[in-house]
């Protein structure tokens, strides 16, 4: 695609956001040689959740986001290099790449994350034994997002 077709350019823009939509994600980027495009979503909050009464779940959130937080400063953490979907098993009906309690060494692959119909091998950075798995098999991931801690 020409950079200077608008056209081709508008088409282009309205497929990555309907990608967005399906999948739940708030960015994609895609890019050819010397060109590339990024669509982006701003995070809203839905009228029926502005005026929902407290419950329980609701309840939980702030303490849920704090974990995140924890988990995000962890020195083990191993976070998403991109924004895609994860897949902990190499394929439906095997084994997953790790578990809890596996030891794994450097370069080991942890997961993958597909994006833009590529498989990208997310790998361990160091060795060491997994102690969590945050990533669920077939879920979109965000950039930065916490995938698995590493102790």
């Amino acid at each position: 695609m020409k950079r200077e077709n608008p056209t081709e350019l508008n088409e282009l823009v309205r497929t990555l956001a309907d990608v967005l939509k399906e999948t739940g994600l708030t960015e994609i980027e895609y890019g050819a040689g010397d060109w590339h495009v990024r669509v982006s979503k701003a995070a809203t909050i839905a009228g029926p959740q502005m005026v929902a009464p407290a419950s329980a779940p609701a309840a939980a959130a702030p303490s849920e986001a704090a974990a995140g937080e924890l988990l995000a400063n962890h020195p083990g953490v191993v976070v998403s290099p991109m924004v895609g979907i994860a897949y902990t098993l190499p394929e439906p009906g095997a084994a997953p790449f790790v578990q809890v309690g596996d030891r794994v060494a450097s370069g080991d692959t942890l997961l993958l994350i597909e994006a833009m119909k590529v498989f990208n091998p997310i790998k361990a950075p160091r060795a060491g034994t997994v102690t969590r798995i945050l990533a669920t098999n077939g879920s979109p991931v965000e950039f930065g997002e916490p995938l698995m801690i590493i102790e």
